[in-house]
């Protein structure tokens, strides 16, 4: 991803984070429910619940919430059988969108799914429509404060990291998808707090659009955010200030 300019990841609109905070847990818990059926309960020889579970601390989810949420994963105790079921859409202006959802129910979620594409200009696509603008990556997050932007970008890429974007604020360090947990912990080793440790879709086609457009696709991702079983949503679009001023 050398090259690339940072994407800012618009998957929690700025100033609705107290409006969806109280959705918070469910998700977080419903992330470690998968992780924990997909990969086993032992977060050692689980990465992806290892990011899970410091999503859960990071958001002050109790220990005794996140052990419960593990063990439902694995079967240990009854729960909701959750499954992850990746959707794919295209939004106003060509912008391309990857749905991440976690749900009990499919039928419901794509009907849910496919209305607020409908009402919102938008339309539900088959898989491998829109998958190939996206990359599965690794995604750390670094407050830059008063770090060296070169020193840090060597840090990183010693630690084997595969890019490094910054902005005003923040390093943002790209890695591949099986070694995030290895890189993290590098990072950390050498004094960087690091933050937002995730697996995202990192969109390698971006779209331009108008600000009419973007506006639009904004209220399309608020749509979708409203619904209980999505739980992220990724664009290959960078969104202006002034469109998210206007939605």
């Amino acid at each position: 991803m050398a090259g690339h300019s940072k994407w800012k990841n618009i998957r929690i609109r700025k100033g609705k984070q107290d409006a969806i905070r109280g959705k918070i847990f469910t998700k977080i818990s419903r992330e470690i429910i998968v992780a924990a059926r997909m990969g086993g309960g032992d977060p050692a020889m689980n990465a992806r619940l290892r990011v899970a579970i410091e999503k859960a601390r990071e958001n002050s989810v109790p220990v005794d919430n996140i052990k419960r949420s593990v063990a439902r994963g694995t079967g240990e105790i009854e729960g909701v059988a959750f499954e992850e079921i990746v959707y794919e859409g295209k939004g106003p202006g060509g912008a391309a969108l990857m749905l991440q959802c976690y749900t009990e129910n499919r039928n419901r979620t794509v009907a849910e799914i496919r209305n607020a594409f409908n009402k919102n200009g938008g339309q539900l696509v088959d898989n491998g429509s829109v998958s190939w603008q996206f990359k599965f990556v690794g995604q750390i997050n670094v407050d830059r404060g008063t770090l060296d932007e070169d020193e840090f970008t060597l840090a990183a890429l010693e630690a084997e990291a595969e890019d490094v974007a910054v902005d005003e604020d923040t390093f943002t360090v790209y890695t591949a998808m099986e070694d995030l947990h290895r890189v993290n912990m590098a990072l950390e080793a050498a004094k960087h707090k690091t933050k937002d440790v995730s697996l995202i879709y990192f969109p390698t086609n971006k779209a331009d659009l108008t600000e009419a457009d973007q506006v639009k696709l904004l209220r399309l991702m608020d749509a979708l955010e409203e619904l209980d079983d999505v739980q992220e949503i990724y664009v290959n679009v960078d969104i202006s200030e002034e469109a998210l001023q206007e939605a």
